[in-house]
């Protein structure tokens, strides 16, 4: 991550938007204003900024719904919702898909800056703590690289790394197979399902120097790595 933090604003009110927008780049963050769900989920795709800051109530495409999707490819970008809503169950909606604070409106900017400021610092933290040792193995999340003793790492597709880390941090326990389907597929269907298999093979064969890991079928239920 370089020192400007870039942070993706999604906010439908304008003048709103704007005055966040100023007010957080006069503090030397690089942002981007999208005025909708639609084009928010565009510009992070394109871009990936380092925070999410984003309204709820929005057209096309609701904040609720932009962080959805985003936490079915990324589990790490902190993400900030803004609402003028307050009743409980709609801030636990907005954590229970993964957002990461919450502010009613209106708000001060301060309040907003030391918000995202924590984020990322808890962000950087849980990143280093993402270097994880599986039997001879040793598996770099972040970076998506696992390496069997000293010999050279061997690259995972984005869904291998994030089907991997799931598994290791369930360890000897099942691993749900809808949770982890809806989680990183989107959706639990038959098609989803064959090919999340797909991918368990994959990962199977990229951790066959050690006998002792084994990735086990837990039938009806999901998948389950033993060490």
């Amino acid at each position: 991550m370089s020192d400007t933090i870039k942070i993706l604003l999604a906010e439908d009110e304008a003048a709103l938007g704007q005055i966040i927008k100023e007010s957080l780049e006069t503090r030397n963050f690089e942002v981007t204003l999208c005025s909708d769900g639609e084009k928010a989920l565009k510009e992070y795709n394109q871009n990936k900024p380092d925070v999410l800051v984003l309204d709820v109530m929005m057209p096309k495409k609701d904040g609720f719904t932009v962080a959805k999707d985003i936490r079915t490819e990324d589990d790490d970008i902190p993400i900030i919702f803004l609402t003028a809503k307050s009743q409980t169950q709609d801030v636990v909606e907005g954590f229970s898909i993964g957002g990461n604070d919450y502010l009613k409106k209106p708000f001060s900017m301060e309040e907003l800056i030391v918000r995202i400021h924590n984020l990322i610092d808890r962000s950087k933290t849980q990143k280093t703590s993402k270097i994880l040792q599986i039997g001879d193995y040793v598996f770099d999340f972040p970076k998506q690289l696992l390496t069997y003793k000293d010999e050279e790492s061997v690259q995972l597709t984005h869904r291998e790394a994030h089907l991997l880390f799931h598994l290791i941090k369930n360890k000897n326990s099942v691993l749900d197979r809808s949770v982890i389907l809806n989680k990183l597929w989107g959706n639990d269907d038959f098609f989803s399902a064959r090919s999340m298999d797909v991918f368990i093979s994959k990962l199977r064969k990229k951790l066959k120097k050690d006998d002792s890991i084994q990735i086990l079928n837990v039938r009806g239920f999901g998948y389950k790595l033993t060490v």
